[in-house]
């Protein structure tokens, strides 16, 4: 479990990035944390790994101060996936993945193994293993950077944004492949978007932030659908503007759902 108890984060210019979160992250599921740029989002998730430290308040994962732990050992414990992947560009796709465990002290062979089981796991065909990044399309290597990201097993992976750098379709194939392996690994993933959408497909528990750091909601997405908190959190769900109002036609004998433009938004399957 991931808690952040009280926590601020000012930068010495005055800007107040983060305003006394209080939040718990549960374990074995996907929380996502969702805003617009300056929300604090990123800085949020930075500092379960250390990459950015509170001006006051504490970060725990389960019950310990992550400001008691060594930074470098606690990273290299915490799977982390960004949002241009981050390999390695003069490693090959092996390589980049046996990063970690080599660094956690594996032997080559057994680091091989593992990252050729990773990448099968996310989808990939072991012949890219040799392969450079800029051999990959950019979906390719996303998936190299998650199978990267889950080398160590960890308990907890970060994700920032790292499917927004991807064309509709591939985006869309990359958060199936992570509900998919959600369900069979059981991580704690934190995960940040501007995407609404691509929080309530993907969250267990969605945050939604605004300007300043300022927690404006949490909980389900049919939570967050059925009781909006205010204006703030209706415009950003599209509840103001008609969009989560659904209503159905019937087209050439089968019942389409309509958005409330009336364009289409998919098939009633009953």
């Amino acid at each position: 479990m991931i808690e952040f108890r009280g926590v601020t984060k000012q930068y010495p210019d005055g800007t107040l990035a983060i305003g006394g979160v209080d939040l718990v992250v549960p374990p074995r599921t996907t929380t996502v944390l969702v805003g617009t740029s300056g929300s604090g989002k990123t800085t949020l998730l930075r500092m379960i790994n250390r990459m950015v430290d509170p001006t006051s308040g504490t970060v725990h994962i389960d019950g310990t101060d992550v400001a008691t732990v060594d930074p470098v050992g606690l990273r290299r414990s915490i799977g982390y996936v960004m949002q241009n992947s981050g390999l390695l560009p003069h490693r090959t796709v092996l390589e980049n993945v046996m990063t970690v465990p080599l660094l956690r002290g594996a032997g080559r062979r057994a680091a091989r193994s593992r990252a050729l089981e990773l990448l099968e796991t996310v989808g990939l065909d072991p012949s890219l293993a040799r392969k450079y990044p800029a051999q990959l399309s950019g979906g390719q290597q996303q998936r190299v950077g998650v199978a990267r990201g889950l080398a160590a097993d960890p308990n907890i992976l970060l994700m920032d944004e790292p499917f927004g750098a991807v064309d509709p379709i591939v985006r869309a194939e990359l958060q199936d492949e992570l509900l998919r392996l959600q369900r069979e690994l059981g991580k704690t993933v934190v995960f940040v978007t501007h995407d609404i959408d691509e929080a309530f497909r993907l969250g267990d528990q969605v945050v939604i932030l605004r300007t300043g750091g300022e927690i404006v909601q949490r909980g389900t997405p049919a939570e967050i659908l059925a009781a909006p908190a205010d204006d703030f959190v209706r415009g950003f769900v599209g509840a103001e503007r008609g969009r989560r109002a659904l209503h159905l036609a019937e087209i050439d004998g089968r019942e389409v759902v309509l958005d409330a433009e009336g364009r289409p938004a998919g098939v009633l399957v009953r």
